[in-house]
């Protein structure tokens, strides 16, 4: 193995302490603490806890729900640095935004149980909402709470609306931080790959006190962690991996370029065809070596386009620094007060390949503002004619650089306490959570359109220097430099990028305030035990805005515009449960419980919603438990969908019309044609020019919330003739999504106009005069269904002490049998969808058929070790059909001819492997009080299996970066 550096590689987990027995949440304090001095009362209560999902506090920890928890050593063992990455292993979790995520990522990292989206995973701190990310689109960035804070992990794997209100339609993460720390602890952390890159570091040190009366907790925390190129792994170092530069881009750092030699206007475009110096119709390119108008060649798209690849990120670096507080006092013995406070900032980049400046009749240059030529008057056109198709890769900028530095506060303060009433025993908790999301982003490399039409319109030396003109011998533009397009990489010079160029700044914010009441206590004894309950309101607002930079708004740039967005809604919610049992120590029925609970929903933008769940257990013998839910769940729209302002997006499309990049116009149907030439396309199609376009994106105010059905069946077995501990549980799930907020991509837009002919899509959109899509706007509705089914395995087993020491294991596994949704968005999933569509990957989605985790531990005095596994199924992709036109249909491992014996882009699938990875770690517990771990992630160097589908790179950012991954870690106790 080689090292770029002599850092030392590898890792002190991040203290993520193991908490307090069993499941129970920082807010059970006060029930299992007594709180009377002197008083026995309260130990009848020692042990009760509130479970994630209910808001019941219990002395058992199992429920009607499939609940998994990672403890301290569980997260540690993982030798990951953020808690984001610890639950995006889970076996549970899909696709969704993480740090391998450069093109399209924003430094966040979320959680997307079952695969449904981020947005319906309820992320809780301490049992409470988190505050939502600063992209205003309802889903939690993992990466703002503080990973040295953590305690634990807990996950409901079930709807749980009618507990926590919006969001819990897939189920629940809560994240337990530190509470009740006594002594101090510092823990650090050093990693990097076997490549020498990805270097990261993790430090944090918590101190606390605690006595009878009074408990206060510290802690700090930073990590930082180095970026990889892209360019640095075989797998990304090509646009398409095994292809060189055949899917590289058009815009070159040598330029692509067209003469108008008739009249040009900035509607219609060039009179007469474009062309090239030497008078012939085409495109021609930037020739080293040669000088004025014999300097340039003919372009060709054979051999002049551009690998833009080694110029990403593959892993986007972090910083994170953090600092986080508990204190509670007993007022008196049977109230006290607490407070919780954390502060989180994280600065994080994505880099992307030099800004591409097109212009004129360049692809994407669709509205008015970019309708921009070279004069034929500037000091750098050699030509005689304006240069009316610009495309130019400005290398000299050194990329596009997106930095965001973000601010993220969390606060729970309140009191606490219990009371007796008719002899039955009352807990009550009541404050106020707020949390606050602030985000100031700058993006370096972009340019100024408005900049860009003084700079590239007439210019001559004056006094031996380069001034632009209003016209030839005319008035100078005061602090105008101009700017050469039409030289080698290098001719854009720093004075012509501090004229041209800008600075973006943008700022983000979001704003929760939550305030709370609950009672949870018995009411009357059944023959089962206790009926018992929980009630509370809660009224919460939330609110957020997006203020992109001025220019971009306007959108002068060369980058994505987009407007301001701004709104907000305010919630008021009340909510009751009961555990009702009605059976125990009986035949057939050592235990038999039901849990019901309702919430009723009050929204400011949409309305009331109730929804209710109903759930039971059954123990027909000691060893056995039977349980079952069923729930109704709901996610309200987000402020995103409700008031997004327009917004550029440029995703990767194959107008049907096009003859290039996946354009299907030789093979339409003479109807199809029609369609298109009744919209403007020459006969004979055109040339699309670029795989991206320009699309437009927004909100609507009249969104209604999304509705979810959730049941689950399952059993629970415990053998007690097993030697040691062992228990499993099988679970069978089924979520039921309707009225999902959806938006049309722009290839199904154009698809359904041209393809299948139904005029409505047709208005969405409109094209130029050479037949390119002009505009296409997208916005969500509450038009789409989908169906998950699925089944969940655990096991756990704690083998009997031996002397060669203690061995332990625990397996976790989601089989996902079923994935229904309505292609058609008719709002119903019948016969005209496309059916299950389990394995079968698109874009950045992946539909494993069984993700599964094993967990080894072996231990034996101060030594031990572990070995972690993850397993990713096997899924198929449609073998994108563009491949074959440039002679690459092998990469499709199971392409499928037609009756003319060419491949068949529609049937024809690639099969992306199993894959499975292996982590290990050791440690040894040190007799001056402290732990030395050492370890290695993805220790047999397992790559990623080709997926050509994936958006930016040929692997799906859900699979680990290439490379064996070392760590070392120390922790010190005080």
């Amino acid at each position: 193995m080689t090292f770029k550096t002599t850092r030392l590689r590898d890792a002190i987990t991040f203290a993520l302490a193991v908490g307090a027995a069993g499941t129970g949440t920082a807010f059970a304090q006060t029930a299992t603490t007594p709180t009377t001095s002197g008083d026995t009362k309260p130990a009848q209560e020692l042990g009760r806890v509130e479970v994630t999902g209910s808001r019941i506090r219990r002395a058992e920890s199992e429920t009607s729900q499939p609940i998994i928890s990672l403890n301290r050593e569980e997260i540690q063992a993982q030798g990951l640095t953020s808690v984001g990455d610890v639950i995006q292993n889970l076996a549970a979790n899909g696709s969704t935004l993480n740090t391998t995520f450069n093109n399209g990522g924003d430094g966040e990292t979320r959680v997307s149980l079952r695969n449904l989206g981020s947005n319906r995973t309820l992320v809780l701190v301490n049992g409470r909402r988190w505050v939502g990310g600063t992209g205003l689109g309802g889903a939690v960035d993992l990466n703002t709470i503080p990973t040295a804070a953590v305690e634990r992990i807990e996950v409901l794997k079930a709807g749980a609306s009618s507990i926590y209100g919006s969001d819990a339609i897939a189920g629940v993460v809560n994240v337990i931080l530190r509470t009740d720390y006594q002594g101090a602890e510092f823990n650090g952390y050093l990693g990097q790959f076997d490549k020498g890159d990805g270097f990261r570091q993790s430090y944090d040190f918590t101190i606390g006190t605690s006595d009878d009366r009074f408990s206060a907790m510290f802690g700090a925390g930073y990590v930082k962690e180095d970026p990889v190129m892209a360019g640095d792994r075989e797998i990304s170092a090509e646009p398409t991996h095994g292809t060189g530069v055949a899917f590289g881009s058009s815009t070159t750092p040598f330029g692509r370029f067209a003469l108008c030699r008739g009249t040009y206007s900035a509607s219609t475009g060039c009179s007469v065809p474009e062309t090239r110096p030497n008078g012939t119709t085409g495109q021609f390119t930037y020739n080293p070596g040669g000088s004025g108008a014999n300097g340039f060649r003919n372009f060709s798209t054979a051999t002049d386009l551009y690998n833009f690849a080694p110029d990403n990120y593959l892993l986007t670096p972090q910083e994170r620094k953090s600092v986080f507080g508990r204190a509670s006092v007993n007022l008196t013995d049977n109230v006290s007060a607490f407070i919780t406070a954390t502060y989180n900032n994280r600065r994080s980049e994505q880099l992307l390949a030099a800004m591409p400046i097109v212009l004129g009749s360049g692809p994407g240059a669709n509205t008015q503002s970019k309708q921009i030529t070279i004069s034929q008057f500037s000091m750098y056109n050699p030509f005689g004619a304006p240069v009316s198709r610009i495309q130019r890769r400005a290398v000299e900028t050194g990329g596009r650089s997106f930095n965001q530095n973000v601010d993220t506060f969390g606060f729970n303060g309140g009191l606490e306490g219990s009371f007796e009433r008719w002899n039955r025993y009352f807990t009550w908790d009541a404050g106020m959570v707020y949390g606050r999301n602030d985000e100031n982003d700058t993006t370096n490399g972009l340019f100024n359109v408005l900049a860009l039409r003084n700079a590239l319109g007439p210019s001559e030396m004056r006094n031996g220097v380069p001034t632009c003109v209003v016209a030839p011998g005319g008035a100078a533009i005061p602090g105008c430099v101009p700017l050469n397009l039409l030289g080698a990489p290098g001719a854009i010079t720093p004075a012509m990028l501090s004229y041209s160029g800008f600075v973006a700044h943008d700022e983000l914010s979001y704003k929760m305030k939550d305030y709370y009441a609950n009672i949870t206590g018995e009411i009357a004894e059944l023959p089962g035990g206790m009926l018992a309950f929980a009630a509370g309101v809660e009224k919460r607002t939330e609110s957020g805005y997006d203020s992109p930079d001025a220019l971009i708004a306007s959108g002068n740039t060369t980058g994505n515009a987009r407007t301001p967005t701004s709104g907000g809604y305010s919630i008021q919610e009340g909510y009751v449960e009961l555990s009702v049992p009605l059976l125990k120590d009986v035949t057939f029925a050592k235990q038999l419980e039901f849990d019901l609970s309702s919430r009723i929903s009050d929204y400011s933008n949409f309305g009331q919603t109730t929804n209710s769940a109903f759930g039971f257990k059954w123990r027909p013998i000691d060893e056995l438990m039977v349980r079952g839910n069923w729930a109704e769940g709901f996610r309200g729209p987000s402020i995103l969908e409700l008031y997004q302002g327009v917004a550029d997006s440029f995703p990767t499309i194959a107008d049907p019309c096009s003859t290039t990049f996946g354009g299907r116009y030789n093979i339409l149907t003479p109807e199809q044609r029609a369609r298109c030439t009744a919209q403007g396309v020459p006969a004979g199609g055109y040339d699309q020019g670029n795989a991206q376009i320009r699309i437009s994106v927004g909100g609507n105010p009249n969104l209604q919330p999304e509705t979810s059905t959730t049941k689950t069946l399952g059993v629970v077995w415990s053998p007690k003739y097993v030697p040691g501990a062992f228990d499993v549980s099988l679970d069978w799930w089924r979520i039921e999504l309707r009225n999902a907020i959806t938006s049309f991509s722009g290839q199904d837009i154009l698809n359904r106009c041209i393809l299948q002919g139904l005029s409505n899509y047709c208005t969405l959109f409109n094209r130029n005069g050479t037949g390119q899509i002009n505009d296409l706007l997208s916005a969500g509705l509450n038009i789409g269904a989908q169906n998950v089914e699925g089944w969940d395995l655990t096991a756990n087993y704690k083998l009997p002490e031996q002397s060669w020491g203690k061995l332990s294991f625990s397996f976790d596994a989601t089989y996902q049998s079923l994935n229904e949704v309505d292609d058609n968005n008719d709002g119903i999933i019948d016969d005209n969808d496309n059916g299950n569509n389990v394995a079968n990957y698109t874009q950045n989605n992946n539909q494993w058929r069984i993700r599964a985790n094993m967990m080894t531990r072996w231990e034996k005095g101060d030594f031990g070790a572990t070995w972690f596994t993850r397993y990713y199924s096997r899924q198929e992709e449609s073998c994108p059909f563009y491949y074959n036109d440039y002679g690459f249909g092998e990469l499709c491992n199971a392409a499928v001819t037609n009756a003319a014996g060419a491949v068949d882009p529609v049937l024809s699938r690639n099969y992306i492997g199993a894959t499975t990875y292996h982590d290990v770690s050791v440690y040894w517990k040190a007799p001056w009080n402290a732990k030395v771990t050492l370890g290695v992630n993805n220790v047999f160097a397992k790559d990623p299996p080709y997926v050509f589908n994936a958006f930016a790179n040929t692997f799906d950012p859900q699979y680990e970066v290439p490379g064996r991954f070392f760590y070392l870690s120390y922790n010190q106790k005080f």
